[in-house]
């Protein structure tokens, strides 16, 4: 199949690119960091690289993504995610593209009912981020009909052997832990240790790169709606310092600090319905084995 990745230079979309040609898909990878680059909030080369593309199916992984950021900035995320997704959409129909396949967010969920967390749940986006998703989510939904999958992740962690997590700045978790244990940052900061858990500290489901992307894979065949993407098991930011100590053998110094706009203290998926439809498990779902992946990767 013709498969379309935008932003498929990228922590994810890059790792999904890789396994869609062991599979043997044919991939183009649309991306500013790409080669050549190319910038989607500019319609016309949306245009002119689908045009010459011309995918059977769309995987649109190009997003800002940082909850904070978009709590303080919320035109960058209302404004560039929503207009990047809609040049994408517009072009893909152009060309007669059937499928299309959103890189979505557990942040559409908000405060939750209840936990685990469903697709039935409510959508309640807890920040213009989340808010960005779910417009795209119901605007892919009503373009492309049963064509249109939107994969709400929660916590994408971990690397394979050749890519792994590198933002800048970085704001996960797992990966500025393992920098303190590298010796690149002094300390981690724990945004709070009041939140009603069972250690004070927020919980979140941490699912694997590699996992996220047969998902991705899997999707291309199957499927319609929305599905949730996670373990269905939640660890703290306490377990996940201590796992990284246990595994890079550092003592990774932590400090307390205010909580954050926009956190919440738990999200944790009930991914069964993707399990029932489309046949997708965790490959990979302990922490330490995510946290070991991703430590290899930054080793090297």
């Amino acid at each position: 199949m013709r498969v379309l990745v935008t932003g498929g230079a990228g922590y994810i979309g890059s790792v999904t690119a890789d396994v869609l040609r062991r599979a043997g898909h044919e991939v183009t990878v649309v991306d500013r960091r790409a080669s050549p680059a190319v910038d989607l909030l500019d319609a016309g080369a949306t245009r002119e690289v689908f045009a010459r593309a011309r995918p059977e199916a769309v995987l649109h992984f190009a997003a800002h993504s940082q909850v904070g950021e978009s709590m303080r900035d919320p035109q960058k995320y209302l404004g560039e995610n929503v207009t990047v997704g809609r040049n994408t959409m517009r072009a893909a129909l152009e060309v007669g593209t059937r499928r299309f396949v959103l890189s979505s967010t557990a942040n559409l969920y908000g405060a939750p009912a209840r936990v685990p967390i469903d697709e039935t749940e409510a959508i309640r986006p807890g920040s213009p981020y989340g808010e960005s998703k779910a417009i795209l989510e119901r605007e892919i939904a009503a373009a492309f009909g049963a064509g249109a999958v939107a994969l709400r992740y929660f916590n994408a962690a971990g690397a394979t052997e050749g890519r792994g997590e590198d933002h800048d700045p970085e704001t996960h978790l797992i990966p500025l832990v393992l920098r303190v244990a590298q010796g690149r940052l002094p300390q981690v900061s724990i945004f709070g240790r009041d939140w009603d858990t069972p250690d004070g500290t927020c919980v979140r489901d941490y699912i694997h790169v590699s996992d996220l992307a047969d998902a991705h894979v899997l999707a291309l065949d199957a499927g319609t709606g929305a599905y949730n993407l996670g373990t269905g098991r939640g660890f703290s930011v306490k377990e996940v310092v201590e796992a990284a100590r246990r595994i890079t053998g550092h003592a990774i110094p932590a400090v307390d600090a205010p909580r954050r706009p926009g956190d919440l203290a738990t999200l944790v998926a009930d991914a069964s319905k993707i399990r029932r439809e489309l046949g997708w498990s965790p490959k990979i779902p302990r922490l330490d084995d995510i946290v070991a992946s991703a430590w290899r990767w930054m080793s090297r």
